[in-house]
């Protein structure tokens, strides 16, 4: 395919354009990742603490792969993040269902990441072969 020189320098901005959404959406992508086992270790946190037992000894992890020993009382809540620096209190049943809403809703976000980063990439793929076969043609018709 022969490309005109306007039509060459339009490929090579939007390869461009390609790469800064590739970009964003990696850095959207890791966030994700990381949100969703936060989430997760919380979830499995309070499901630890809800099959606790008043009395039973157990360690509470703090972040940082850190934990601090405590014992549990009669009392099963939690304050948990609700979002926009939001948190509230919630018996940890609700809490674990809090939390499982929230890992299938980041989950569900970042199969729709992976998804668009997969397409960009794909479509990003195509054109940068176009560009390249369309300098290797100049190349041989400028001999």
């Amino acid at each position: 395919m022969k490309m005109e020189d306007d039509e060459l320098r339009q490929a090579l901005a939007v390869l461009d354009a390609y790469n800064a959404q590739l970009e964003a959406l990696n850095r959207q992508v890791r966030l994700l990742q990381v949100s969703l086992e936060d989430t997760t270790r919380a979830r499995e946190a309070f499901k630890a603490l809800a099959a606790a037992e008043e009395g039973d000894e157990v360690l509470i992890p703090v972040g940082a792969s850190s934990y601090v020993p405590a014992k549990i009382t009669g009392k099963k809540k939690a304050i948990v993040g609700i979002g926009n620096r939001l948190a509230a209190e919630k018996d940890l049943d609700e809490a674990v269902a809090f939390m499982e809403g929230t890992v299938s809703e980041i989950s569900l976000a970042l199969r729709e990441a992976v998804g668009a980063l997969d397409e960009i990439e794909k479509m990003a793929s195509e054109l940068t072969m176009a560009v390249q076969n369309e300098y290797k043609y100049r190349q041989l018709t400028a001999q």
